[in-house]
């Protein structure tokens, strides 16, 4: 571990963006004190202008505070982005698994299923699945865990393709080991660091998948998110465009930090950048 933390120390903007990262999730974890009360409460006099009635970041048209509304937001885009990327990860690296431990005719099932939604464009496809369901939360996560897995499971299926014929696998089957703790405990610990890598990313494009749900009017009416902000401040972008901006810088910012944060992470865990280094 200390080694991976010099590794990635290295990287000034992998530790610019975990430290904006950090910066996020501390403001999200404190939303409900610095802002106790209900993001949707009518707080004073709408469209107020940043700094302006007593509204830092200003107020939107029906009188809702913006810093209110992004703090509390924050919780809920990071959550989503978090929930929806782990249910992703474990469906993928189960069709991931085992289309590459097998192969053959589990092989051909598992990556026709695969293709089958990778055919389909993500943001559509989660436009499709929200407007099917109720939009909510849950619905959401839903659809994103929906159009987000078959990337994973195309990388563990490689991966696992890659690993399975090396000499550590064959010795677990001389051995007399099962397939299942073969999977689990000798290929799958070796694929770890690819994974987390992907699904870092992964938690960049789910926030942006919920924001633009949200923008259409797709998501939860009944909780702030950042797309929800910059949805009810379209209309009004010329004559109020603090709405809209700076949800949107949230967005940008987050988003951002994740990225750098990612490709941190793959250089102090891709095994072949470690040895240039």
């Amino acid at each position: 571990m200390t080694d991976f933390w010099k590794r990635f120390s290295r990287n000034r903007s992998a530790v610019f963006g975990f430290t904006i990262l950090l910066l996020v999730v501390f403001i999200a974890a404190i939303a409900s004190l610095i802002y106790p009360e209900d993001p949707f409460r009518l707080a004073g006099k709408p469209m107020s202008e940043p700094g302006a009635n007593g509204f830092l970041l200003g107020s939107d048209s029906l009188g809702r505070d913006v810093a209110s509304g992004i703090a509390h937001g924050a919780k809920t885009s990071l959550l989503i982005g978090l929930i929806a990327t782990l249910a992703a990860v474990f469906i993928g690296v189960i069709f991931g698994a085992l289309a590459g431990y097998y192969g053959g005719r589990t092989d051909d099932i598992l990556m026709r299923i695969t293709e089958v939604f990778q055919t389909i464009p993500s943001f559509v496809f989660a436009i499709l699945l929200v407007a099917i369901m109720k939009p909510s939360i849950d619905s959401i996560v839903v659809a994103i865990t929906v159009v987000s897995w078959p990337g994973v499971a195309r990388l563990v299926r490689g991966e696992f393709l890659a690993l399975k014929n090396r000499e550590f696998v064959q010795a677990c089957h001389t051995l007399g080991m099962s397939d299942r703790r073969i999977m689990l405990a000798e290929i799958l610990p070796n694929c770890l660091s690819p994974i987390i890598v992907i699904g870092s990313l992964m938690v960049a494009t789910a926030i942006l998948i919920e924001s633009g749900l949200a923008f259409l009017g797709l998501g939860d009416p009944n909780i702030m998110s950042w797309g929800f902000q910059i949805g009810a401040g379209r209309t009004m972008l010329r004559s109020a465009w603090w709405i809209c901006t700076f949800p949107g810088i949230a967005i940008l910012i987050t988003v951002l930090a994740i990225n750098l944060v990612g490709e941190g992470l793959n250089d102090a865990l891709n095994p072949r950048l470690r040895e240039r280094n």
